[in-house]
Formats: C-alpha cells, sequence, structure tokens
C-alpha cells in the first residue's frame, strides 16, 4: 500500500481539480484544507430565501478539451429542454439520452449567451458589433470619432507600457474612452494607464475590433458557428448547472471523498513547516484547535499574501516578504434584488420569460453610478429563482477594497443606495424591490499593480521549495477564469505524477500569450 499524500490548501477549482487528478491518475491520497465551510471559492453558488446567486457569473466553456469533458463527465448534458425553453418554445441543444433537467438534478443546460453594454442610458452589443443600431446610440460624432480613432491606432502603435496602451491599440482612443476607461477604473479602482498591461493579456488577449468584425463576417457567412475558434468573449452559448456553478463543485466535492480523499473544513493555514528545502507540514487553527498534518507534496490556492507568511523563516528575503504582504487585490459586494419587473424593455427578438431582457449580465458603463455590472438569474437558468415566472433576481455587482467606505456600509444603507442607483439610471422602480441581501467576498480578484510589478521574484522564491505547486487564480496572483484555474491543477498533478520539476509547465497556463486560443 502506497501511502503517499498530497496536502492541498483551497477548494476552489483549482483544489479540488487537484484532488480530483490526484484520486483518478496517481496513488497519492489528497487531504484538502479549507479555509470556509463550503467548496467553490468565488465560484460557489450562495442561496437566500429560495433564490440563487452567482458570485461573479462563470460561464462553463473553454478551449480545452480536457475541461470541457471533464465537465460533462461530473454533470451530463441536457436531454429534455430546460423549463423556460419548453414554456416559451425556444429551440435548445439536447444531447440524446441525456437527464431532463425538469426532473434530475445533476444536469448543465446548454444556455444562449447575452451580454451587452448600458451606456448612456441605452443598449449596446458586448462586444461591439457593427449593425445599425450601435451607430445610431453612437451617434455621428461619437461614430466617426471612433472610426478615425482606430485607423489611427492602426497605423501608429503605442508601447504597450500599460493597461491603457493595451486597449487603445485593438480599439482605438475614442472607443477606449467610452467603453473601457471608466468601466476598469470601476473594477481595479485606479486608472487602466496605471495597471500592467498583463491584465489586458490574460482577459482580453483574443479580442479587438479587427476580430469583432472578422466575427461579424463570418456570422453574415454562416461560419461562425464552432465555439472552439472564436474568442472566449465572443462564444454564443455555454454550458451551466441547473442550480449555479456551486453545483458542480459541490458534485466534485462528493467524487473526491467518494474517491477516497479528505476535506478538512473551517481550517484556517497558519505555518508551513519546512525542512531542506521541502515543505514537511501544515499546522491550521480550527474550532477545536490546531491540527497538523504531514504530506510528501503541497498544492497551494491561498494568497500569496497569506502564503509567504505562513512560510515563516523558510523565507529569509525581506524583499520577497514585503512584495507578497503589498500585492494590491480588489474585493467584491453582490446585492442580490427580487423585483416583480424590470423597467428596461425587452426590444430583442429573444423570447423570455415574462418578457424580460434577455441578457445573462450588463456591463454597467455609466459614470454617475457605483454598480460595475447587473446579472438577470433568470436567463442563466431559471431554477436558480423560485417564481422565474413573476418575478426577476437580480445581482449587483460593485468592486471595492476591504475596509473602504463601500466595503464598511451597512448591509442596510449599502442596499437602499444599490437601489437608487438602479432606479436612477432605469433599470428598475423601487416599489418593485420585494426581497434583497448583500454577500461580500474578500480578495475577489488578484490586481496587477503596486509591487506586482515584481512578482517574478516572490514566484522564484516559491519555486524554490521543489514539493510545492502554486495553482489557481490566488495560488498565482492571475486573473484566471475557472478552466485556467483547472488546468494549473491539471499540469501540477502531471508534474507531481512525473516525479515533480515542471514548475512553468503550471505558471505558463494563460500566461502565453496564444495559450488554448487556438486549437
Amino acid at each position: 500500500m502506497n501511502d503517499k499524500t498530497a496536502i492541498i490548501i483551497g477548494s476552489g477549482p483549482a483544489g479540488l481539480t487537484a484532488a480530483y487528478e490526484l484520486l483518478t491518475k496517481t496513488d497519492i491520497r489528497p487531504v484538502i484544507i479549507e479555509k470556509e465551510s463550503f467548496v467553490g471559492g468565488i465560484s460557489r453558488t450562495a442561496e437566500y430565501n429560495g433564490n440563487r446567486i452567482d458570485i461573479g457569473g462563470h460561464r462553463f466553456f473553454s478551449k480545452s478539451d480536457t475541461v470541457m469533458e471533464l465537465w460533462k463527465k461530473l454533470m451530463p448534458l441536457q436531454g429534455m429542454p430546460s423549463y423556460d425553453d419548453r414554456l416559451l418554445g425556444r429551440e435548445s441543444t439536447l444531447m440524446p439520452g441525456g437527464p431532463d433537467p425538469d426532473k434530475e438534478d445533476r444536469v448543465l443546460l446548454v444556455r444562449n449567451r447575452v451580454s451587452r453594454i448600458y451606456y448612456l442610458r441605452r443598449f449596446f452589443d458586448y462586444p461591439l458589433s457593427l449593425k445599425p443600431q450601435t451607430f445610431i446610440n453612437m451617434g455621428l460624432v461619437n461614430t466617426m470619432r471612433a472610426g478615425f480613432g482606430y485607423i489611427g491606432s492602426a497605423l501608429h502603435k503605442r508601447p504597450e507600457n500599460n493597461l491603457e496602451d493595451f486597449m487603445i491599440n485593438r480599439f482605438g482612443k475614442q472607443l477606449y474612452n467610452m467603453f473601457f476607461k471608466n468601466y476598469t477604473e470601476k473594477v481595479w479602482g485606479r486608472a487602466p494607464a496605471d495597471i500592467n498591461a498583463d491584465w489586458g493579456a490574460q482577459r482580453i488577449k483574443g479580442l479587438s475590433l479587427s476580430k469583432t468584425v472578422a466575427a461579424a463576417v463570418k456570422n453574415i457567412a454562416g461560419a461562425g458557428k464552432n465555439n472552439k475558434n472564436v474568442e472566449t468573449s465572443l462564444i454564443e452559448s455555454f454550458y451551466y448547472p441547473k442550480f449555479g456553478p456551486g453545483q458542480l463543485w459541490e458534485t466534485m466535492k462528493d467524487e473526491v471523498e467518494r474517491l477516497g480523499g479528505e476535506i478538512i473544513f473551517n481550517a484556517d493555514v497558519t505555518a508551513l513547516e519546512t525542512e531542506n528545502g521541502l515543505l514537511k507540514s501544515v499546522t491550521a487553527k480550527t474550532a477545536e484547535g490546531e491540527i497538523r498534518r504531514e504530506a510528501d507534496w503541497f498544492i497551494s490556492s491561498m494568497p500569496i499574501s497569506e502564503l509567504i507568511p505562513a512560510l515563516g523563516s523558510a523565507v529569509e528575503d525581506e524583499d520577497v516578504k514585503r512584495i507578497a504582504s503589498e500585492l494590491p487585490y480588489r474585493d467584491f459586494i453582490t446585492v442580490g434584488l427580487l423585483v416583480n419587473k424590470l423597467k428596461i424593455r425587452n426590444t430583442t427578438k429573444i423570447k423570455t420569460l415574462s418578457d424580460i431582457v434577455p441578457d445573462c449580465w450588463i456591463y454597467i458603463q455609466e459614470e454617475d453610478v457605483k454598480v460595475g455590472r447587473l446579472q438577470i438569474f433568470n436567463n442563466w437558468s431559471p431554477y436558480m429563482v423560485k417564481d422565474p415566472v413573476n418575478t426577476v433576481w437580480v445581482g449587483l455587482e460593485y468592486f471595492c477594497n476591504e475596509g473602504d467606505e463601500m466595503w464598511n456600509a451597512s448591509d442596510s444603507g449599502f442596499i437602499a443606495e444599490a437601489v437608487e442607483e438602479m432606479v436612477k439610471i432605469g433599470i428598475l422602480d423601487s416599489g418593485d424591490v420585494l426581497d434583497s441581501v448583500r454577500i461580500k467576498v474578500k480578495k475577489a480578484y488578484p490586481a496587477y499593480f503596486g509591487s506586482y510589478e515584481h512578482f517574478d521574484k516572490v514566484r522564484r522564491c516559491l519555486d524554490g521549495f521543489s514539493n510545492l505547486y502554486c495553482i489557481g487564480r490566488n495560488g498565482q496572483h492571475r486573473y484566471n477564469n475557472m478552466d485556467h484555474s483547472m488546468l494549473t491543477a491539471v499540469e501540477a498533478v502531471n508534474a507531481i505524477k512525473n516525479g515533480g520539476g515542471l514548475k512553468d509547465t503550471v505558471w505558463n497556463v494563460n500566461a502565453e500569450k496564444d495559450y488554448h486560443e487556438k486549437k
């Protein structure tokens, strides 16, 4: 009997995937140590009075066959229409022999992607389209400025010293000022000119006005049907668990435990002990006291700003300690509002329950409100809403810093201000609000400014521990999507399976310019 073990810190998408991969591909037994009482991290689903909130919005789409097949293995694709498709007579993609979502819970829905920008109290396609309505909404002067701005950016490329340069090179200055600058400032709390261009390389590396034009031409020609050949921001459909993203991670948790893995909840890692350059044990604080576990391998998805201090005297370089302690994050607040109806009207040809707007989420570009994005959970999945026919369940997303004015505001005061903002920009009437809740999430977004400039020094230090692998969004201080976080776990387990080393393959997931961008 092989008694090798691996300690995995964190049970988000990366941590759970690492445990699952170890159990299915090696004889190493994983033990997950989780700070919270739930799995999934920011990808969890929160429930309030029978209505579910997807914190941050999580499309299940990847250009990685490995990830797509794993999702479908855990939760099969629907074989019958979902509740709303059936009521509305909408066409839906079905898997022969797949489960009926009205009768079974363990099922992935196939959902149409609709997301738009709300700017100047009007809707714009996201990504921007070449439809006549786009130019009508922009007006003649803005349209001409946008055209000349894009031509100028195409002829004279800027050195990409920051995120502003990155965006202007791809969209031109006028479109950047209209559709990117303000929203980016909301998300990160600072101007794009102060943010490392790496953020663009992570999140919008494959998107530009030229590719938007190409996508539009392909769609007109009927050649845009294969999602694998389309940039992530341009896909038209995605998978989605019946009860939101947390349902898939709960399913993976059950599989990990069924296969012999262990998950310790409510355990806050406080120390990692080393010996001869190797990690030897982890100590965590629980309600019952401290626990200590030894292992052969360690896989960490905890924030690096917390990991470095936990290593204690094993990290001798004071500069590394400082850089890690100063790594910036943006925190996140969601306000869930249950309403009778929305004030904004559905002017599209898409049929929806109660004829609400068809968007899964809406980017709020208006400068006179703090809200950054609006989610409409009825459109993600009708099963997210207790009564999807007679009520609308929305999530208002705010970006902040832990300890700032927004973070410290009372729940009731913050919710009241959020409702006022929705009324102000014409989204809803305050008299239609039936219920509300506020949820706060720490360290939701690793940020690309401040001491991040010197992050390579921290990485070199962590790579010095040969039996330690850093994975996931916070584990690598990288703004990964779920699929990339999962792939870091897959690569880490592959490296462990091959005897160690191969750290670059883990760090290079979603870091190389063309990683998974083309098949």
